[in-house]
């Protein structure tokens, strides 16, 4: 179960556009621009509490992205965050963008995780690839 809280009377909580989308859309409770070329924090009005072993992934809305050029930075939501959640937009585009009020502005995907403790060892294991990086597995 996915909790969300409203924190203001007006929020919206989150809805899936169609029964097979991966993503819930969220909404501003608040109006906001964001400027050319800039960023800019959109408030949600909601907070959310995952279940264990899982986090909230804030993403982009391929409308946004395709029409306004329109990103997510940023995008983990831990388990146990129970603060709003705050999208923060990037603009890629020449033109200031318009949030307003109750517009699908991100979208969010809850995802599974594994957590584990880090430990320090003299060496890593070999393997083929070893230390061969960028552009090693294939043409560019």
């Amino acid at each position: 179960m996915l909790k969300i809280q409203k924190l203001v009377p007006h929020a919206k909580i989150p809805t899936r556009g169609s029964p097979g989308a991966a993503g819930l859309d969220l909404y501003a409770s608040e109006d906001t621009i964001i400027p050319a070329h800039g960023k800019g924090i959109v408030f949600t009005g909601i907070a959310v509490a995952t279940p264990h072993w899982t986090y909230f992934r804030i993403a982009p809305r391929s409308g946004l992205a395709m029409n306004h050029s329109i990103d997510v930075l940023a995008g983990v939501v831990d388990s146990d965050y129970r603060g709003e959640i705050k999208i923060i937009l990037y603009n890629h585009s020449n033109t200031s963008y318009n949030v307003n009020r109750g517009d699908r502005v991100a979208q969010g995907i809850l995802e599974s995780i594994v957590c584990i403790d880090p430990v320090e060892v003299e060496q890593l294991d070999d393997t083929l690839r070893n230390t061969n990086g960028f552009g090693s597995t294939g043409n560019g």
